[in-house]
């Protein structure tokens, strides 16, 4: 198993998720793979090795599972020197047509589940007075129609990375927000074609961008070359946050 510092990742199976773990594997890292999608959780641990991997299946809405994670990451590799949380749902409807469940899953995974997450890494980075932290936000906690319990939950993200930049500063631990905007995954692909166009369309530099645009700026906060950088939020949006092109 590699001797390089140690990155958990959640969501790290597919699209945004799997590119973060590629990316930081080449940088040096030994990515802790965490996803309850076990097959390809599997097949990742295959296709980059147990030496560079390790895939934990873990449901981070739970509590106890959580802190179990770090615990034995902790067992595993001594120490967890960095965190990505990346792990989302989307459970789009305009808000008249949308059930309680569907706003509470999504709340519960992208919100909750980062909470915690964030919580278990506070505790030990803080210990040890070093330690990174990138949050996965999205453009859309701006305001996204049919999306009231997605954007309200990558709002809650980012002002927890504020909250936690703040409490953790003094302890030498940086904490991050990325806000992807529209990036070519399978869910957007997924979309029905006209509709993907106008999207499309609407980007000030009319393209999507690509997993990897992200997973290159999540290395670069997680860097030393990012020392100086705590609390902020960094689109990787095509500029549609700036809101040109709508």
């Amino acid at each position: 198993m590699s001797n390089g510092p140690t990155a958990i990742v959640t969501g790290a199976a597919k699209g945004i998720g799997h590119a973060i773990t590629e990316q930081l594997v080449a940088e040096g890292y030994h990515v802790v793979a965490v996803d309850i999608d076990h097959a390809a959780g599997h097949e990742l641990t295959s296709g980059f090795g147990k030496d560079k991997i390790t895939y934990i299946a873990v449901d981070i809405r739970q509590e106890e599972a959580v802190r179990d994670l770090f615990e034995q990451v902790t067992e595993l590799r001594g120490e967890v020197d960095a965190l990505v949380n990346n792990a989302g749902i989307i459970r789009d409807k305009p808000i008249w047509k949308m059930p309680l469940e569907d706003f509470q899953a999504v709340l519960d995974v992208n919100l909750q589940g980062t909470w915690l997450m964030c919580r278990e890494a506070a505790i030990r980075m803080r210990q040890r007075k070093a330690g990174a932290i990138v949050n996965i936000s999205s453009r859309a906690w701006l305001g996204n129609p049919g999306q009231s319990n997605y954007a309200a939950s990558k709002a809650g993200v980012v002002a927890l990375t504020r909250v936690l930049a703040l409490e953790l500063g003094p302890s030498n631990v940086r904490v991050n927000a990325v806000a992807p905007g529209l990036i070519d995954t399978p869910l957007t692909q997924s979309l029905d074609p006209e509709v993907l166009q106008r999207l499309i369309a609407a980007q000030p530099t009319r393209t999507m961008g690509q997993p990897v645009d992200v997973a290159h700026t999540v290395a670069f906060l997680l860097s030393d070359k990012a020392r100086f950088i705590t609390g902020q939020t960094i689109y990787v949006d095509g500029g549609k946050s700036i809101g040109a092109g709508l």
